[in-house]
């Protein structure tokens, strides 16, 4: 391969990659969207907690794996 064959192949494979994150990122979105649109979960609960970082908060959730340990 001459040098003008493997800049042209790193261009596809550059244009090609960029395709698939942005498809990955954009299929990210819309999971985060339709999740939070059916009352899974509350995204802006969890951007909140960033501002609310104290020793003293209140916990956002149960871990259901506690309260299993704790009942056995």
């Amino acid at each position: 391969m001459t040098t003008v064959e493997i800049e042209q192949l790193r261009a596809y494979m550059y244009v090609i990659g960029t395709g698939v994150v942005m498809v990955i990122f954009y299929y990210y979105i819309i999971y985060l969207y339709r999740s939070e649109k059916k009352g899974e979960k509350d995204y802006e609960k969890y951007g909140n907690l960033a501002l609310d970082d104290e020793l003293d908060s209140k916990i956002l959730e149960k871990n259901p794996k506690l309260e299993n340990d704790k009942k056995e």
